[in-house]
């Protein structure tokens, strides 16, 4: 399913509320994740033998920041180029480490999940079915490039 211009201009200006607290947010993302699937921890090996609470964990929220960014940033350019634009070699990484950690469909439908819910709760004033929608449609397709280099 494309993008529309509707749901692009919904995505643009939702990022722009959350941009500024992108690492915030996106804490609060993984931090969704690893409430719902705790053993999602595992998937992380800086995670694996940490005394360091989630919450406070540095490493996780260097991540955390890069995945909620980069999934915000492809969606707003999805649209315009009409294709997921990570990187070519960004994502056959990405679909590489996806592959090799295990990562499976439920994992990816539980990340979308928490990614709704974590907008949500950084932009209630403008919540919308219509902007669920929007985020839905550009992360199922920043998924569906990932899960074709998964191989």
């Amino acid at each position: 399913m494309a993008l529309t211009a509707q749901q692009e201009s919904l995505i643009v200006n939702s990022w722009d509320m959350l941009k500024n607290d992108s690492a915030d947010h996106g804490l609060k993302f993984f931090l969704k994740i690893f409430s719902a699937a705790p053993e999602a921890t595992a998937l992380f090996s800086y995670l694996k033998d940490s005394s360091v609470p989630l919450d406070q964990n540095p490493k996780l929220k260097t991540h955390a920041t890069v995945v909620f960014v980069m999934i915000a940033e492809t969606a707003i350019q999805l649209r315009k180029t009409g294709k997921v634009n990570v990187g070519e070699s960004n994502l056959k990484h990405l679909g590489a480490v996806h592959l090799k950690l295990g990562v499976t469909h439920a994992h990816f439908a539980l990340a979308k999940a928490a990614l709704l819910e974590t907008i949500k709760e950084g932009v209630p004033c403008i919540w919308s079915t219509a902007l669920s929608d929007a985020w839905g449609v550009a992360y199922d397709q920043l998924v569906a490039a990932i899960k074709a280099e998964m191989k």
